[in-house]
This record gives structure tokens, sequence and C-alpha cells, in this order.
């Protein structure tokens, strides 16, 4: 038998540097994209994650609205420079991760479903996440403040290391690290499953129509988010507590669980969740899947056309 119609046929003409240098590029676009469109919800959900107010869909806008009107339109994406910070080499090395631990685990996804692709996505997870975290730690306190406290980036970094110290920028990690991985390897389970399916009974053709990884990442985004939520639960409280208030997982779960129970502590602000998360997965997924298409065959044709 040939290659698999799941495999990219354009891989055996790139080099492995070009095809790492064209999954960062279309990473880092995608992830940017995706939370540059999602981030006043991201605001949002993060603000109710970390305090004892019952959420709704009410409040929510509420929240949205107050925010607009006393800091103005440009505040829904307060903390998203932080974000970009973040997210830019997260997404670039999350998906040349995957692209790598799936060439690693000799991933076939003609056999099925396969427990090693959720293993790829997990391994993916982790490896980024790991490489970032301090980013992601910066972004929620941008998050929750005002811009009197956190001007900048810089800012942010400057004030919890002279406050707080260095092992500041490291809390919340256990239960982050815990998270990605049921986050992670459901996510791309999910989505490269999908494809699997969508290859085998409409096209056989390796590249997939936008409108149908968009769709298949909405489903990815649902799925991954509600198994993992309770742990981005926990590590918001954790990061953006200076208090003391959260000082290592077990506690911050102890807490929750005494002062808000299991559905109104550790599924707050699901329900928002469902509405960015499909959205923000499903960009992410295609925009990635298209611009590495692209980059990918611009770089086939310009070496073809350097050879006549």
């Amino acid at each position: 038998m040939g290659k698999s119609s799941n495999e990219d046929p354009k891989l055996k003409h790139l080099s492995n540097t070009e095809v790492v240098i064209t999954s960062l590029a279309a990473g880092a676009t995608a992830g940017a994209l995706a939370k540059t469109t999602i981030a006043p919800l991201d605001r949002t959900k993060i603000n109710f994650q970390i305090s004892h107010r019952p959420y709704s869909t009410r409040k929510a806008l509420k929240f949205l609205l107050e925010t607009f009107r006393k800091e103005g339109f440009f505040a829904l994406w307060r903390g998203n420079s932080a974000t970009m910070a973040r997210i830019v080499p997260y997404s670039a090395i999350q998906f040349t991760a995957h692209e790598q631990w799936k060439r690693v685990l000799k991933v076939d996804q003609n056999n099925g479903p396969n427990e090693r692709l959720f293993l790829a996505g997990a391994l993916a997870g982790l490896t980024s996440q790991a490489l970032t975290y301090p980013f992601d730690l910066a972004r929620a306190r941008m998050a929750v403040t005002h811009k009197f406290e956190y001007s900048t980036l810089r800012q942010v970094f400057v004030k919890i290391y002279s406050i707080e110290g260095s092992r500041a920028f490291w809390r919340g990690f256990v239960p982050t690290m815990v998270g990605v991985i049921p986050y992670a390897g459901m996510s791309f389970f999910t989505y490269d499953t999908l494809k699997r399916l969508y290859r085998e009974h409409v096209n056989n053709s390796f590249v997939i129509h936008p409108v149908a990884s968009l769709i298949f990442g909405a489903i990815a985004g649902i799925i991954s988010q509600s198994t993992s939520y309770p742990f981005d639960i926990v590590r918001r409280r954790m990061q953006t507590d200076s208090s003391g208030l959260y000082p290592n997982m077990y506690q911050t779960v102890l807490y929750v669980y005494r002062t808000e129970g299991i559905r109104k502590g550790f599924y707050k602000g699901l329900s928002m969740n469902w509405i960015k998360g499909p959205i923000a997965v499903g960009i992410s997924y295609a925009t990635y899947d298209n611009i590495k298409d692209v980059l990918r065959t611009f770089v086939v044709k310009f070496r073809t056309h350097s050879l006549i």
C-alpha cells in the first residue's frame, strides 16, 4: 500500500526543518487569531472563575457592558497583550510538537480510533504549556485587574517578582499540567478522528474544506473543555491569588468544594466556555490547517521552479 490520504503528500518534498518552520508559522497565526477573537469572553470567564459570585449569562453580559461603559471598548481586550505573548509561542509549539509527536509515536489514523492520537495531543499540550506557563499566569493577572494595577506585561512580571518572588510565576502549574492532559489529548484526538471519518466517507483528499475544519474544531473544543474544566477553575484561582488563600492544588479544591459546591464551584462559567471554546478551537484548527497547506504548497512550488 502507498501513503494514506491522511498523510500530507507534500511532506516527502520538504525537509524536516521546512516542516517545523511552516508548522510554527501556521500555529502562531492560528493561536493569535483565535484568542483575539474571543478575548472579551475570555476576560469575562476568568473574572467569574476567580470570584465567589454565581455565574449566569445575564451577569456575564452585565460585566461586559459595565467594562465597556466604565473603561472603554478596548478594555474588553485588556490582558490580550499578555495573551499574545503567551499564545503565539504556545500555539506554535503545540501544533508543531503535535505533528512531531505523531511522527515519533507512528500514529496511523487509517486503523481507526487510536489511543496514540490522544497521547500525541496530550504530549503536545504538556510541551507547550511547560515552556510558556509564566505568560499564562501574567495574562490571568491582567485580565482580573484594572489598568492602574498592571498597565503592561513587563509591569506584571516586575510587580509579581518584587512582591511575591519568582516561585509565584509557577503558581497553579500542577493543576494546569494535569488539566492539559485531557484537554489537549481529547481536542487533538477528536479533531483528527473527525478528519479521518470525513476523508473516509466524504472526500478522500488530504485538504479538508475550511468549513468542515471549523465544525470539527468546534466539536473538539466542546468535548475537550468540558472534560478538563474543573482544572481550569483550580488553576485560575491559584494564578490570580496573591493573598495565600489558595496555596496548593489540594487546598484550592477543598476550599472551592466547601464554599461553592461541585456544580457552582468547579463548573462556574462552563456555559460561556461552550460559546467561546468552539469558536476559538474551530478558528485555531481551521486557520492552522489552511495556512500550513498554503505555506507548504508555496515552498514546494518555489523549490520546483528554482530547479528548472
